[in-house]
């Protein structure tokens, strides 16, 4: 790479790169992968694990002061209390995965303070590295990226995830998918967000909308599009998506389109500020996910002007989306 890295980015790299090396063995012998299942069409492989282990040991090996927020382990590892948040999806894409279809990838942020600072997204079956540092740009490989230039969403191709899990809204989802496939040039599921993120910020894509995620899934790709010259929101343009399980990404112009064509369908409910103010339900030594999602709230970032009037009312999610599992453990894709 010509340019000098941040050292924890190349730490980050140097882990992506550690799992992505297990993750091409493993396609080699699919036949022979351990899949379990967490819950109705979300696996995990015992790759998804090992390549988990291998990113943890390299960042707390580097960094062993600082707290991880994993798919697979959640936060049992790292310190508790760090301002350095360590967010990880060590195999995004495992349906695909053991499948055999290429389109998977590692994803490793890290937060300060609530702001994301760091961001790998590995395609390592292409061996394309995506990467960022909040101030100093996007990059694939060594390539600068930069967000597409069109305007009209009629012009557009636009990414999206399609709900999988028992109890996702379909009807929802084809609500929303029916009003942006009427008025885009072409919807494109792969079926690995971290990638389809990195893909806006490419340019590859103009948009990009799903519902269901995790901070993992969209932690690194989201300061690729910010980078990049791209917003990223939930779908009423507000910029306190990590936890709010939708996410609308795009070009400045594109994204202004997408917006008020998802809001009426967003998920995320109003509350009066007086509710609002209620201490969080925390006890214990668990996590729950609002928890942390206020401790990860950071000043909303200036430089992404919502594209649809804000509402003024405090919002959060839906109750059933609120809290983890007793075990602290997050289940994700």
């Amino acid at each position: 790479m010509s340019q000098a890295l941040h050292p924890m980015l190349n730490i980050a790299i140097k882990a992506a790169r550690t799992a992505g090396a297990l993750i091409n063995r493993a396609s080699l012998d699919l036949d022979l992968l351990k899949v379990t299942s967490k819950a109705t069409n979300d696996f995990v492989t015992e790759v998804d694990q090992a390549a988990e282990r291998a990113i943890i040991e390299t960042l707390l090996g580097a960094y062993p002061g600082h707290a991880i927020l994993a798919e697979e382990s959640g936060r049992q590892h790292g310190a508790r209390d760090s301002d350095y948040l360590w967010i990880i999806d060590p195999l995004d894409g495992t349906t695909n995965f053991i499948h055999g279809l290429p389109v998977y990838a590692v994803s490793i942020a890290l937060s300060y303070r609530g702001q994301i600072q760091q961001a790998v997204v590995y395609d390592p079956s292409r061996n394309d590295l995506f990467y960022a540092s909040k101030g100093r740009g996007a990059y694939l490989n060594d390539k600068r990226l930069r967000v597409s230039k069109r305007t009209r969403l009629a012009e557009s191709l636009i990414g999206t995830g399609f709900p999988f899990r028992k109890g996702d809204n379909f009807q929802r989802y084809l609500a929303m998918f029916e009003a942006v496939m009427q008025r885009c040039a072409g919807v494109r599921r792969p079926g690995a967000a971290a990638l389809d993120l990195c893909y806006v910020a490419a340019g590859y894509y103009d948009g990009f909308f799903e519902t269901g995620l995790h901070p993992w899934d969209i932690a690194a790709g989201s300061l690729m599009i910010t980078e990049a010259g791209g917003l990223i929101g939930n779908f009423t343009g507000e910029a306190d998506y990590l936890f709010q399980r939708e996410v609308v990404a795009g070009n400045p112009k594109i994204y202004g389109q997408l917006v008020p064509l998802l809001a009426p369908h967003t998920a995320v409910v109003k509350i009066e500020p007086a509710d609002a103010a209620k201490p969080l339900a925390h006890s214990g030594d668990s996590t729950p996910e609002s928890a942390l999602a206020a401790s990860l709230a950071g000043p909303a970032e200036t430089s992404q002007p919502a594209a649809a009037p804000v509402s003024k009312a405090v919002r959060i999610r839906k109750a059933d989306l609120a809290q983890p599992p007793a075990d602290d453990k997050p289940r994700g894709r």
